[in-house]
């Protein structure tokens, strides 16, 4: 009866605490913020408990694993502080949620960009157990003899575990990413309990992830300009004040870059509007190919381009446009010998927050007032405000 009694508790807590992660992903469709919170779930002491826990995403296009998000310590004392302090606090899974949203201190983690740096093939199998996890979407213990035979595996090396758990996220009977978890400070062993708890957040994870990525593609689809697939004139607008906001409460810098073609009026006229919009898009990928993963590269309108650079100072930003110029100079675009100088080329403004403005408006009119002091230089020039 006693044995009972305490299986039927112990039931309980497990379902309230899934109850509680299934909650708060309920609450958001942010890709970064349900991840966050699956992982919270996973490695919170009201939570599954585990020391640390990593969330890898499904490129399907790619045929790659990437590594999306890690939690957890990276020493004893780093672990010992987090837990003092969790439990002097008092905090639950909320709290520690809502820290996330206040704070990108998780984000901005050694071990969280380790994880990021992350990228296996899906079909390495024999080598990587990511990839085994993946093909057989299957729950994966490994115990330090099996994983001396992974030994050569990215993930195994970083981790340095004597055992980890691996288990696959679906959505519809597909695969779409893992979760990977160990206790490397406290050594606690993996428990079947452990699996299964882990097994079914896994089961409502996927889901989660998957109605999130369906949204980000719509909200892509809905804010990305027809022509050149870059975020438009009114998501510009949008992303400027969000990231100025960021840079307000964190006390970072943020510049932007305005992008003109030099002559573009020659070539339409010469070759018309479908060759020159050949050029725009040409011109698009190369933006977005030559920028970091962090930089939001927008169409202004016609053929004018910006984009908001995070976290950057002038001095930066500079360096940065100055390499766009010459990339953009030297490629080859189609019958750019129209140009008045037998080749396309680009005049850039630079405008940096703070001292150039308090308000997106103002970091427009700034940046705008550098690109015309390049225009009036003779073109082909960055200019700063």
């Amino acid at each position: 009866m006693n044995k009972l009694k305490i299986e039927l508790e112990r039931t309980k807590i497990e379902l309230g605490i899934l109850y509680e992660i299934s909650n708060a992903m309920r609450t958001t469709l942010k890709l970064d913020e349900i991840l966050y919170i699956i992982l919270t779930g996973v490695t919170a002491h009201t939570g599954l408990g585990f020391n640390r826990a990593m969330l890898f995403l499904v490129n399907e296009k790619e045929r790659i694993i990437e590594g999306k998000m890690g939690i957890g310590p990276e020493s004893g004392e780093e672990a010992n502080a987090a837990w003092t302090k969790i439990e002097e606090e008092k905090m639950d899974l909320d709290d520690l949620i809502n820290a996330f949203k206040n704070s990108s201190s998780v984000l901005e983690s050694g071990f969280n960009r380790q994880v990021r740096s992350l990228k296996v093939s899906m079909y390495d199998k024999n080598e990587n157990p990511l990839s085994l996890a993946v093909l057989e979407g299957m729950p994966l213990h490994l115990t330090s003899q099996a994983i001396q035979k992974y030994s050569n595996s990215p993930v195994i090396k970083m981790l340095e575990s004597s055992e980890l758990l691996l288990i696959p996220l679906k959505a519809k009977d597909r695969v779409n990413g893992i979760i990977v978890a160990d206790n490397f400070i406290t050594n606690d062993p993996i428990t079947k309990d452990d699996i299964r708890m882990l097994t079914m957040l896994a089961n409502q994870a996927g889901l989660a992830i998957e109605n999130s990525q369906l949204f980000e593609l719509t909200v892509e689809r809905a804010h990305s300009d027809y022509l050149t697939n870059l975020w438009n004139h009114g998501y510009f607008q949008y992303l400027l004040q969000t990231e100025m906001e960021k840079a307000k409460a964190t006390k970072n810098k943020l510049s932007l870059v305005t992008i003109d073609i030099d002559n573009f009026k020659v070539y339409n006229d010469t070759l018309g509007h479908q060759i020159g919009d050949k050029i725009l898009k040409d011109l698009a990928q190369l933006l977005r190919n030559q920028s970091r993963k962090m930089d939001h590269v927008c169409r202004y309108g016609g053929e004018e381009f910006t984009i908001i650079l995070p976290q950057t100072d002038q001095k930066e930003a500079y360096m940065i446009a100055e390499r766009l110029r010459v990339d953009i100079q030297k490629y080859p675009f189609l019958n750019e010998g129209i140009f008045p100088n037998k080749m396309l080329t680009v005049s850039l403004g630079i405008a940096t927050f703070p001292e150039n403005g308090q308000l997106p408006a103002d970091l427009i009119t700034s940046s705008d007032k550098s690109l015309y002091k390049a225009k009036s230089q003779g073109r082909n020039t960055t200019c700063c405000s």
